[in-house]
């Protein structure tokens, strides 16, 4: 079966002569739900901004569904839903026009933008703040609204970007259902976290990065059942200080 997502080889090295990702493979099956883990400047931001066409790789490969991300990037993007970590919308625009813009950019018709929008406003029980301006919702509201459209085009792979970050206990929970259910619709997701229960409540498979590399992947029983658990082999695979570390 042809992977969600392949990447063969990625590197990145910005003009200031940055490297950004050194050299990062992975394979992620169709219907997979995927923790991808590093600390800050690891390298995950730029691997997603070359798979969803932000940046461009300066060697190596990445094919979804087994298109080319590069050389068949409009194919390829068709595929893809980008829930990013940063709010870049309009923040006078409401819930509704949001969602119905991205739909426009993928060229969707008016009447396919409707029907999908009219869904995504009742599945993540949007419909009472549809008309909201953005900058009026709530942090919990506000995720939920990027989430809908990152789904508007209805994508096969689904990235989420840290899409709790900043949300309560009791609405990370609420956004933690909606996320399995997508999945068990058959979506495949790409997950960055930096909230490891999280990652262990959700994700079957992870890869850990650092400085630009995959340092350890398997599957969360694998990782997770380890001593000390996730946090203790994120620490250690993420080359932290011996005193940070579980039984040293």
């Amino acid at each position: 079966m042809t992977p969600a997502l392949s990447i063969s080889h990625l590197r990145k090295t910005y003009r200031s002569g940055t490297v950004a990702v050194e050299d990062i493979s992975l394979t992620i099956p169709e219907g997979e739900f995927f923790g991808f883990l590093g600390p800050n400047g690891a390298g995950k931001s730029t691997t997603i901004h070359c798979i969803t066409g932000v940046a461009e790789p300066t060697s190596g490969k990445i094919e979804i569904f087994g298109i080319d991300a590069v050389k068949n990037y409009r194919e390829a993007r068709r595929l893809v839903g980008l829930c990013p970590q940063e709010f870049n919308v309009d923040p006078f625009a409401n819930a509704r026009q949001i969602v119905d813009w991205m739909g426009g950019y993928f060229g969707m018709k008016a009447s396919q933008r409707k029907e999908r929008t009219d869904y995504l406003m009742e599945r993540f029980d949007l419909i009472p703040h549809q008309k909201k301006q953005f900058r009026e919702l709530s942090g919990g509201l506000k995720r939920r609204v990027v989430l809908a459209r990152a789904l508007v085009n209805d994508p096969k792979l689904i990235i989420l970007d840290e899409p709790t970050a900043g949300v309560d206990v009791e609405l990370r929970r609420v956004l933690w259902r909606y996320l399995t259910e997508i999945n068990r619709d058959g979506r495949t997701i790409l997950l960055t976290s930096h909230y490891l229960e999280e990652v262990e409540r959700l994700c079957r498979h992870i890869a850990i990065v650092s400085k630009g590399r995959v340092v350890r992947e398997g599957t969360k029983d694998e990782i997770a059942g380890s001593t000390g658990g996730l946090e203790n082999a994120y620490l250690i695979a993420t080359g932290a200080e011996p005193d940070h570390v579980a039984g040293q």
